[in-house]
């Protein structure tokens, strides 16, 4: 009964962290920020910018850091918060930026 229960519940969360992983953004193109502003925060980060295209809902940016690594940028088009990060070597610095009410 006991491994019934871990795999019922298994099956549960199971789809839930596929949803997540997937890093699509919803958002109505209406609340969107134009192209020129994330071509804005790139530069306010350092980055060189490439390319800024569209993909699964988000901003993408690909381009260079300030270090001169090539980069892989997925932004909310609605927040412009950085959802993922990803170099060229494959590090991933998945994260969300704190808003200026956050510590």
């Amino acid at each position: 009964m006991k491994k019934t229960l871990t795999i019922l519940g298994f099956l549960v969360a199971f789809p839930a962290g596929v949803a997540q992983a997937g890093r699509d953004c919803h958002v109505p193109m209406a609340d969107w920020h134009p192209r020129d502003a994330v071509a804005r925060l790139a530069v306010e980060k350092g980055w060189t910018v490439r390319r800024i295209k569209i993909d699964d809902g988000c901003y993408e940016i690909k381009g260079r850091d300030a270090a001169g690594r090539q980069i892989e940028v997925t932004v909310d088009p609605a927040t412009l918060e950085v959802i993922e990060l990803e170099y060229e070597d494959g590090d991933h610095a998945s994260h969300r930026q704190k808003g200026p009410d956050e510590d």
